[in-house]
């Protein structure tokens, strides 16, 4: 296409980007996205948007924890010394970092461009542990929840550990930034737009010092009320100790036993089927009660399912055994990172 002025040469006009594949996209991408450590069990995802060392992520990844780490592709862990951005509404903040030299960076796309059936590809840290992990999908749905605020619906799934990460295009620029919601739908598949993270980014950069920034964001105990059924989340804190004398392969079993009951039973639980949620996470909870070859591994999953005992509502049950879940995730990130004796 050419470009024609009143009575002068035209000019060609911008060539269009190009389509990139997955594996590009991947490729091209990985140096600039982060693993965020946070307080003590927290993992999650975050991205390089300005190579003097502001990291995007999600609000919710961050809040209510001191220190915080970010972690480069090559290893590097760096320490997050100030927020410089917090965006509460849309669930996002803006981390800084002191890298020393400058950091790779991502492209913020036009999120207002995007529309159903786009294709979108996710990068994260599903459950702390598996980094790196790519999955695709489309984006299901642009959603206006409220005036003024929209959410991405996508089809590419998103875990714990997975969210503050980058959503891409087909070429390459992001999007949207992955947010897994955990609330009573325990774990819904929806992205913040980037255009969200761009307004933040223009904005006067705050200067909150981190140990700040956890007290103001500590949140205050909150209930979950299903079917007139106040449920209490009693999520247990293990010691790295409880796998002493596990192999990793029986560990890293666990690990992919609970993602794939997450990503069958969560579904079910948003369709209102607590029953059929419950069952998928205790058939898990039973197959490794009986036959992991880790003894800390048996006696968390015993624990979980006597407490499950000694409830009745089925929405109660299945989040006591999320609670299960989600306390043995958090110990094999402290396991995992835990510094071997000297």
């Amino acid at each position: 296409m050419t470009v024609v002025g009143c009575g002068g040469k035209g000019t060609p006009a911008p060539a269009a980007p190009a389509p990139l594949t997955p594996k590009q996209i991947v490729e091209n991408s990985k140096p600039a996205i982060v693993r965020i450590e946070a307080g003590t069990d927290k993992v999650g995802t975050g991205f390089v948007i300005d190579g003097a060392g502001v990291i995007a992520t999600n609000l919710h990844v961050v809040a209510a924890s001191a220190p915080i780490t970010v972690r480069l592709l090559d290893g590097t862990a760096l320490t997050v010394e100030r927020i410089v951005g917090v965006d509460v509404e849309h669930d996002l903040a803006l981390l800084g970092v002191a890298a020393g030299k400058p950091l790779p960076t991502l492209a913020l796309g036009d999120s207002d461009q995007v529309a159903a059936g786009d294709p979108v590809l996710a990068i994260g840290n599903p459950l702390g542990v598996l980094d790196y992990t790519v999955s695709d999908g489309l984006i299901s749905s642009v959603r206006q929840v409220a005036p003024g605020f929209k959410l991405l619906q996508i089809s590419a799934p998103i875990s714990q550990g997975s969210s503050g990460g980058p959503l891409f295009n087909s070429f390459g620029q992001v999007i949207g930034v992955s947010t897994a919601v955990f609330t009573e739908g325990q774990n819904l598949n929806f992205g913040m737009p980037s255009n969200y993270v761009q307004a933040l980014f223009r904005q006067p950069p705050r200067d909150i010092d981190v140990a700040e920034f956890a007290e103001l964001t500590r949140p205050r105990a909150q209930e979950i009320v299903v079917d007139g059924v106040t449920i209490e989340r009693k999520i247990p804190e293990h010691p790295p100790t409880l796998f002493a004398g596990c192999e990793a392969t029986a560990v890293a079993d666990v690990v992919a036993a609970i993602d794939s009951a997450i990503s069958v039973g969560a579904p079910l639980y948003n369709r209102g089927d607590h029953e059929g949620c419950f069952k998928i996470y205790e058939a898990t909870a039973i197959k490794f009660e009986q036959g992991s070859t880790c003894k800390g591994i048996r006696d968390a999953f015993g624990a979980g399912l006597l407490r499950v005992s000694t409830l009745t509502a089925p929405a109660a049950k299945a989040w006591a055994m999320r609670d299960t879940f989600d306390g043995l995730l958090a110990a094999v990130n402290r396991w995992t990172h835990s510094a071997p004796p000297p």
